[in-house]
């Protein structure tokens, strides 16, 4: 596993908590919001690798927050959590830059497998980047 900030974020209360304890059980940071603003609050304080971002939720739905978190911080990677999927949701936010969708009620092994590509795809990527910037400072 490799590690890094998970951000989880959902409306239900009880999801989000127990899913939260079982994640930091297997060795992930794990942080929580309950509602869209609350996620990308979080997202401006904290360096999140992966955020866990359920579709269905009152106000801003996470499609909405989707869009957003990868306007403003493009690196993140997302992965959308519904029990409410249908294909038009999930093509839409794979097409606005989800890295995965996963259903409700969320099999932990499955959840984690899903959390783990993401991490390591958010390390490759940032990896990339520094050599990037290292070849353009020697160019210099």
């Amino acid at each position: 596993m490799t590690q890094g900030n998970i951000l989880l974020v959902d409306d239900e209360e009880r999801f989000l908590q127990t899913t939260c304890k079982l994640l930091k059980k297997k060795g992930y940071s794990v942080s929580t919001a309950d509602c869209g603003t609350d996620a990308l609050d979080k997202l401006s304080r904290t360096q999140i690798e992966v955020v866990v971002l359920d579709v269905k939720m009152p106000g801003m739905d996470g499609l909405q927050v989707l869009k957003i978190i990868k306007q403003e911080y493009p690196l993140v990677e997302v992965i959308m959590l519904t029990g409410h999927a249908t294909v038009e949701s999930a093509l839409e936010g794979l097409e606005s830059g989800a890295s995965d969708y996963i259903m409700k009620p969320a099999d932990l092994n499955e959840l984690t497998a899903k959390i783990d590509d993401a991490l390591e795809k958010y390390q490759l990527i940032k990896e990339k980047i520094a050599l990037a910037q290292a070849k353009h400072l020697q160019e210099l």
